[in-house]
């Protein structure tokens, strides 16, 4: 699917219109709702890293970037907004977006083996992979596991993520995409 498909999905889960696993629990319910204020956010107040969009408009052959995600995921909702927002820098990028319990490729791109989201896959022209990047950058993930050592309730784990992409601003995960381009 594309962005426009995705917002339209999102706003689906987010009316009740679809109804399937996991949008059945109202906790799931819950989390997509945060992540559509937080997608917002990020897409109207983000900043581009100047230097990754300088390199993104000198891409002279067409690039396919795959963008596995879903709406209840949190870390997604400060990542997608960004991914799309740069990929919309070159009009030889095209983004497509897999949900990742729905016909997605994820089982081929794996994080210590599990299905962790969201996981961008850039693929050239003859649809070979490029590179992948995801589930977040690698200093959120650092965060994480200090966070997850002290033994903190999932919750206060969470709290601890948003604060970590709030304060990052989206800094982090540009500067690890720039370091593949």
């Amino acid at each position: 699917m594309n962005w426009s498909d995705y917002i339209y999905y999102f706003n689906e889960v987010l009316e009740g219109k679809i109804t399937t696993t996991p949008y059945d629990d109202p906790h799931f319910m819950e989390y997509a709702k945060l992540n559509i204020s937080r997608m917002n956010r990020w897409l109207k107040q983000g900043f581009l890293n100047e230097e990754l969009v300088a390199k993104l408009k000198g891409i002279s052959t067409p690039q396919n970037w795959v963008l596995i995600t879903e709406p209840w995921c949190g870390d997604a909702a400060h990542i997608v907004p960004f991914v799309y927002l740069l990929s919309e820098v070159n009009p030889l990028i095209t983004l497509e977006i897999q949900l990742r319990d729905t016909d997605s490729e994820i089982e081929k791109y794996l994080t210590n083996g599990s299905k962790s989201v969201p996981k961008l896959i850039v693929r050239n022209d003859q649809n070979q992979d490029l590179y992948t990047w995801g589930p977040r950058p690698v200093a959120c993930q650092n965060h994480f596991m200090d966070l997850k050592a002290q033994g903190l309730p999932l919750d206060q784990q969470k709290m601890g993520l948003q604060q970590w992409y709030n304060q990052d601003r989206g800094v982090s995960l540009q500067q690890e995409l720039l370091e593949f381009i």
